[in-house]
C-alpha cells in the first residue's frame, strides 16, 4: 500500500484545505513531519487512519470528542480525501463526519449525516470511476485491501515509539494483550473458553446424575423401612467415583431381605384365610337355625291372628256377592239416569223459550210454533229489494257530499293560482337580479383574496425585517464583545503556556528520583536539577487558561453563527417586502394600512357573493312554484267539469231510490228496521219450537226407562228397583273389598306354607342359637386375615418398589458411565489448555503459547536491525522460561555482545530503549504484514522518541531506515527534533497559527537551510 495524496479540510486544527502530496515526499525514501507542539502533527496520521478506517486512532476516538476544526468557517464541510494504491488498484476514499451545518430556512442548526465516497482509476480511460457510497461496503473493501483492522494499521503504519517502549518493559500479561489485537489470537482463547465451558457442563452433567443416584439411594432406603438395610446408610457425595458401586450393592442386599420378608408374609397369610374359614362357617351355621327358630314363631302368631278376623272376612265376602248380582241390573239404572236428567234439561229449556213469546202463544205445540215461523220468513223475504235500495240510498247521499266537499276545495284553489299567478313576473325579475349581483360579488372577491394574501405576507415580512434589523445590531454587538474576550483569553493562554515552557525543566525535575533514570535524556545521575521561579506557571493554570480560551473560542463561534443566520433571515425579509428591487421600501403602518382595506373590502364583497347559492335556490324555487301553480289551475277546471255531470246522474238515481223506499219502510222509520223486527221474531220462534219439540222427545224416554229398569231388578232378585240400587258397588269400594278379601286368604296360604317347610319344626325343638358369641370369633378371625394381607402387601409393595428403583440405579450407573468418561477427556484437555495441568510442564496457555511463537518470529525480525542501530552489540531475544509462580511463554530479554550476558529489556537504558523499540516495531510491522496476507506496506510513519539519541546512534537509526528504500519504501518520522531537520531533506512543515494550522512542503537545500 502505498499513498499518493491528501486533502484536509476543517479537520481537528486545520481550519482551511490542506494538501499533501505524498509522491513528493516519498521520492527521498525518508521525509521529515514536524511543526512545534500542538500544531497538529499527529492530525496528519489521524487523517489518513479516518479516511482509511472512518475514526481516528486510541483515546482520540472519544465519541464527546468532534472531529470539526474550530477555525473552520460556518458553511464548510469537515472532509478528508486520500489517494492511495492498494495492491494494483489505485482509489480514491473522500469521508465526512457527521456535523453540524446551517439551516436553508429559519434559524438554527441541523445535523448532516456521515458520508463516504469511494472512486477507482481508470488507466486506460484516465478517468476516475464511482465505487460504492456505503460505509459498510467501503469498510469491507479497504480492511480486505490493506488486510489489516484498524487497530493494526496504527501499530504497523502509524509505529507510535511511547507504546513499544513501555511493550519492553512490560510484563507477559501485558504483552499477551497486545499480541493478541494485533495477530489476533482470539480463536485460540476461544477454544479454551470453550473447552473450558465444555469441562463445566461435564462436570455438571455427572454431578447431577451422582444427586440422581443419590437420590434414588434415599428413595430405597424409605422403600426399605424395617428392613435391617435400612439402618445401613450409603457411603458417597457427589463426584464420588465408588458411589455407583456402593449404591449397587446396598440396594442388592435391600433387595434380597424384601424377598425373605414376602416369603414370610405369605405364609401368615394362608394361615389366616383356614382360620377366617372356619369361623365362617360356625357363624353361618348358627344365624341359619337362629333364622328357622324365629320364623316357626312368627308363623303361629299370624295364625292366631287369622283365626280372630274370620267373622269378618265372611261379612265382606257376603257384600261382594251382593254387588255382583247388583251388576246386572247397573245398565239398566244408568239409562234411567240419563233419561231422568235429559227430561230435566229439556223442560227447563221449554219453559224459558215460552216465557220470551207473547202469551197467547204459551201454550202452543211445536207444529204450531214452526207454521207461525214460516210466514213470517215470507213477510221478510218481501222487503229484501227495499233493503238494497235502502243502502244504496246513503251511499249516494255520501257521494254527492263529497263532491260538494271536492267544489268549495277546487273553487278555492283557483282563486289562489289567479291571485299568485298575477304577480309572477315582478317577483321572477327580482331574483334574476339578485342573483346576478352575487355572481359579480364572487369575481371581486376572488380578485380581492390575491390581493389581499400577498399583502399580508409583505405585513409580515416587514415586522420580522424590523425585528431582525434590532437582532442583527444586537448579534453584532455581541460578537464584537466575544472576538475581544476571545483574543484576551488566547493571548493569556499563551502567555502562561510560554512562562510554563520557560520552566518546563523545573517542572520536570521535580519527578526526578535518585537511580531512576531521566525522562529527558535518560540518564541515572543528576547533578544539577533546575529550579522553580517566581514566575512559573503549573500545569493547572495552563490547563484553566486553555479552558477558558477554548469556551471564548466556543462563545466566538456560536456568535458569528448566530449573526450570519439573523442577516440571512433580515436580507430575506427585506427581499420579501420589497416589490422590486427599484422599489422603496415601505414601512409597517402603510403595509398595514393596505392589508386592513383589502380585508373590509373583501369582507364586504365575500358577504354578497355567499348569497349566491340561496338566490340561485330562491330563483329555482320560484320557477318550480309557477310551473306547480298552473299545472293546478288547469286540473281543478277539468275537474270541475267532470264533477258537474256525476252530480246530476245522483240527483236521478236518488229519485228513483225514494220511492221504493216510501214502499218499504211502512209504519216504521226505516226499512232496516222493519226487518230486524222480523228478524227477532223468527229467531225467537224457531228456538222455542225446537225447545217444544225437545222436552216431549225427552218425556217418552224417561217412560221407557222406567220399564226396563223394573224388569232387570226382578230378574236379578230384587224386590223393587230401589232395593237394586242400594246394593250396587262403585269401582273403588269393590276394589277395597276384593283386596281386604284376598289379602286374608294370602296370609293363610304363607301361615300354612311356613308351618309347612322342612325342618322347622326340629329346629323349633332344638335350644336357642347363639349368633353373638359365633359373631365374635368370625371377626377375631377377619381382623387376623387383615392384618396377614396387609403385611403381605407392603411387603410386596416394597419389594417391587426396591426392583423397581434398582432398575433405576443401574440405568443411572450405565448412562454415568460415558458422561464421566467424557468428564475425564475434556478435564484433561482444559487443563492442558489452561496450563493448569501437570503435563503441560510449562503452565502456558494456549493463547500464549501462539503469542509465545508470534514473539519469537518478532523478536528474530527486529534482531536483524537492532544489531545494526547498536553495530552488532544488541540481540533480542525470546524466552518462555517461568518467572516466579506466573506461567511462563512471553518473556523478552536482550543479549549484550559486550558482555555475553543476557537481560531483561526493562533494564535498558532511554536511548536504547528507543532503538530497541524501534527495531521492535519494524520487526513487528514485518512479521504482522506476513500474517495479514503479505499485503505490500511502502509508507511508515514513525511517531517520536529520537530526542534520547546521541549524534552516533542518530546516524544508525537514520542508515537503518534509509536502508528501507531498498524494498521501495518510504519512511515518514515524526518529530520536533531540530538534528533531523538538517539530516533528512524531504519535510512536511506543519505551521501554527491563530486563523489555524497549515501545511508546507520542503525539499532539498530550501529545506535544510530552513
Amino acid at each position: 500500500m502505498r499513498l499518493h495524496r491528501l486533502e484536509i479540510t476543517a479537520f481537528g486544527p486545520f481550519g482551511t484545505t490542506q494538501k499533501v502530496d505524498f509522491d513528493a515526499l516519498s521520492s527521498a525514501g525518508l521525509f521529515l513531519l514536524h511543526g512545534p507542539t500542538g500544531a497538529g502533527k499527529t492530525s496528519v496520521l489521524d487523517a489518513v487512519c479516518f479516511a482509511l478506517y472512518g475514526s481516528v486512532p486510541g483515546v482520540r476516538q472519544n465519541p464527546g470528542t468532534s472531529l470539526r476544526s474550530d477555525h473552520a468557517p460556518v458553511g464548510t464541510y469537515t472532509e478528508v480525501l486520500l489517494e492511495l494504491t492498494a495492491g494494483d488498484r489505485r482509489l480514491e476514499i473522500t469521508r465526512r463526519p457527521a456535523q453540524q451545518r446551517p439551516k436553508k430556512r429559519g434559524g438554527g442548526f441541523t445535523t448532516e449525516k456521515a458520508q463516504t465516497w469511494l472512486r477507482q482509476y481508470d488507466p486506460a480511460t484516465g478517468e476516475w470511476a464511482g465505487l460504492s457510497r456505503s460505509h459498510q461496503e467501503i469498510g469491507e473493501e479497504i480492511t480486505q485491501l490493506v488486510g489489516m483492522s484498524r487497530e493494526q494499521f496504527c501499530q504497523v503504519v502509524l509505529l507510535p515509539q511511547g507504546d513499544f517502549a513501555r511493550f519492553l518493559r512490560a510484563d507477559a500479561e501485558a504483552r499477551g494483550k497486545l499480541l493478541g489485537r494485533l495477530f489476533d489470537t482470539r480463536r485460540f482463547a476461544a477454544v479454551e473458553e470453550r473447552l473450558a465451558e465444555l469441562r463445566r457442563a461435564a462436570q455438571q452433567q455427572v454431578e447431577d446424575g451422582d444427586a440422581r443416584l443419590l437420590t434414588l439411594a434415599h428413595r430405597m432406603t424409605q422403600a426399605a423401612g424395617g428392613l435391617d438395610a435400612a439402618r445401613t446408610p450409603v457411603e458417597g457425595r457427589p463426584g464420588d467415583p465408588g458411589l455407583a458401586e456402593s449404591v449397587l450393592t446396598w440396594a442388592a442386599v435391600a433387595r434380597t431381605e424384601a424377598r425373605e420378608a414376602l416369603d414370610i408374609a405369605g405364609v401368615r397369610l394362608t394361615a389366616a384365610e383356614a382360620g377366617q374359614a372356619s369361623t365362617r362357617a360356625a357363624l353361618d351355621a348358627e344365624n341359619d337355625l337362629a333364622a328357622r327358630q324365629a320364623r316357626h314363631a312368627d308363623a303361629l302368631r299370624r295364625r292366631e291372628r287369622l283365626t280372630e278376623q274370620t267373622p269378618e272376612r265372611d261379612r265382606l265376602q257376603a257384600t261382594l256377592d251382593r254387588g255382583l248380582k247388583a251388576d246386572r241390573v247397573a245398565p239398566a239404572l244408568g239409562l234411567r239416569r240419563d233419561a231422568e236428567r235429559e227430561h230435566t234439561t229439556a223442560q227447563s229449556a221449554r219453559e224459558r223459550a215460552l216465557a220470551q213469546l207473547p202469551p197467547s202463544l204459551a201454550d202452543h205445540g211445536a207444529e204450531q210454533l214452526s207454521a207461525r215461523e214460516h210466514r213470517l220468513r215470507e213477510e221478510l223475504g218481501g222487503l229484501e229489494a227495499a233493503r238494497r235500495a235502502e243502502h244504496r240510498a246513503a251511499a249516494v247521499a255520501e257521494e254527492r257530499a263529497v263532491l260538494a266537499r271536492e267544489a268549495r276545495a277546487d273553487e278555492d284553489a283557483l282563486r289562489d293560482a289567479a291571485d299568485w299567478l298575477a304577480g309572477w313576473e315582478p317577483r321572477r325579475t327580482a331574483l334574476a337580479e339578485r342573483v346576478e349581483a352575487a355572481r359579480d360579488a364572487a369575481a371581486r372577491a376572488e380578485h380581492l383574496a390575491g390581493r389581499l394574501d400577498p399583502a399580508r405576507r409583505r405585513l409580515a415580512a416587514a415586522r420580522r425585517r424590523d425585528a431582525l434589523a434590532e437582532g442583527t445590531r444586537v448579534a453584532e454587538a455581541r460578537l464584537a464583545e466575544a472576538r475581544e474576550r476571545r483574543n484576551a483569553a488566547h493571548e493569556t493562554w499563551l502567555d502562561v503556556k510560554s512562562r510554563r515552557l520557560e520552566g518546563i525543566a523545573a517542572e520536570l525535575a521535580v519527578t526526578l528520583t535518585p537511580g531512576d533514570p531521566c525522562q529527558v535524556c535518560g540518564s541515572t545521575a543528576h547533578p544539577a536539577p533546575a529550579r522553580t521561579t517566581a514566575d512559573h506557571v503549573d500545569r493547572a493554570t495552563e490547563d484553566a487558561a486553555y479552558a477558558a480560551y477554548t469556551r471564548a473560542e466556543e462563545t466566538r463561534t456560536g456568535a458569528e453563527r448566530e449573526l450570519a443566520v439573523t442577516r440571512e433571515s433580515w436580507s430575506a425579509a427585506r427581499t420579501e417586502v420589497q416589490d422590486g428591487p427599484e422599489s422603496p421600501e415601505p414601512t409597517v403602518a402603510e403595509l398595514a394600512d393596505e392589508a386592513d382595506e383589502l380585508a373590509r373590502l373583501h369582507a364586504e364583497v365575500h358577504a354578497l357573493a355567499g348569497q349566491t347559492h340561496s338566490a340561485r335556490e330562491a330563483l329555482a324555487r320560484a320557477e318550480r312554484e309557477h310551473e306547480e301553480r298552473v299545472g293546478a289551475q288547469r286540473e281543478a277546471e277539468r275537474r270541475v267539469a267532470a264533477r258537474t255531470s256525476r252530480r246530476e246522474a245522483l240527483e236521478r238515481e236518488q229519485s228513483a231510490l225514494d220511492e221504493e223506499l216510501a214502499r218499504g219502510r211502512g209504519v216504521f222509520a226505516s226499512v232496516a228496521e222493519h226487518a230486524a223486527l222480523l228478524e227477532r221474531r223468527i229467531a225467537l220462534l224457531a228456538h222455542a219450537a225446537g225447545a217444544v219439540h225437545t222436552a216431549e222427545l225427552a218425556a217418552q224416554r224417561l217412560k221407557e226407562a222406567d220399564d226396563r229398569l223394573a224388569d232387570a231388578a226382578y230378574r236379578a232378585g230384587f224386590a223393587t228397583p230401589a232395593e237394586a240400587a242400594g246394593a250396587v258397588l262403585d269401582e273403588r269400594e269393590r276394589r277395597d273389598l276384593q283386596q281386604r278379601v284376598d289379602a286374608w286368604q294370602a296370609e293363610a296360604a304363607a301361615v300354612a306354607d311356613r308351618l309347612a317347610e322342612p325342618g322347622t319344626a326340629e329346629a323349633a325343638a332344638r335350644p336357642p342359637a347363639d349368633p353373638a358369641g359365633a359373631a365374635a370369633a368370625h371377626a377375631a378371625a377377619e381382623r387376623a386375615l387383615r392384618e396377614a394381607d396387609s403385611a403381605l402387601s407392603a411387603a410386596r409393595e416394597r419389594a417391587t418398589g426396591l426392583a423397581g428403583l434398582s432398575r433405576q440405579a443401574a440405568t443411572e450407573v450405565r448412562r454415568l458411565g460415558p458422561l464421566r468418561e467424557e468428564y475425564d477427556r475434556v478435564a484433561r484437555l482444559a487443563a492442558l489448555t489452561a496450563g493448569t495441568s501437570a503435563e503441560n510442564e510449562r503452565r502456558m496457555r494456549l493463547e500464549s503459547y501462539v503469542l509465545a511463537a508470534r514473539l519469537e518470529q518478532v523478536a528474530a525480525a527486529a534482531s536483524a536491525r537492532l544489531q545494526r542501530m547498536s553495530s552488532g552489540r544488541y540481540t533480542l531475544v525470546h524466552s518462555d522460561a517461568r518467572s516466579g509462580g506466573k506461567r511462563s511463554g512471553l518473556g523478552l530479554h536482550v543479549v549484550d555482545a559486550w558482555t555475553g550476558n543476557e537481560r531483561d529489556t526493562a533494564t535498558l537504558s532511554g536511548g536504547e530503549t528507543f532503538f530497541a523499540s524501534l527495531a521492535l516495531a519494524l520487526g513487528l510491522a514485518d512479521v504482522v504484514t506476513d500474517e495479514a496476507g503479505g499485503v505490500r506496506l511502502d509508507t511508515l510513519f514513525i511517531d517520536e522518541g529520537f530526542g534520547s539519541l546521541d549524534e552516533q546512534t542518530l546516524d544508525e537509526v537514520l542508515d537503518v531506515l534509509d536502508s528501507l528504500r531498498e524494498r521501495d519504501r518510504s519512511v515518514g518520522i515524526v518529530s520536533h527534533v531540530g538534528d533531523l531537520r538538517r539530516r533528512i531533506p524531504a519535510q512536511l512543515e506543519v505551521v501554527k497559527a491563530r486563523q489555524g494550522s497549515a501545511v508546507r512542503l520542503r525539499t532539498g537545500a530550501d529545506a535544510l537551510s530552513g
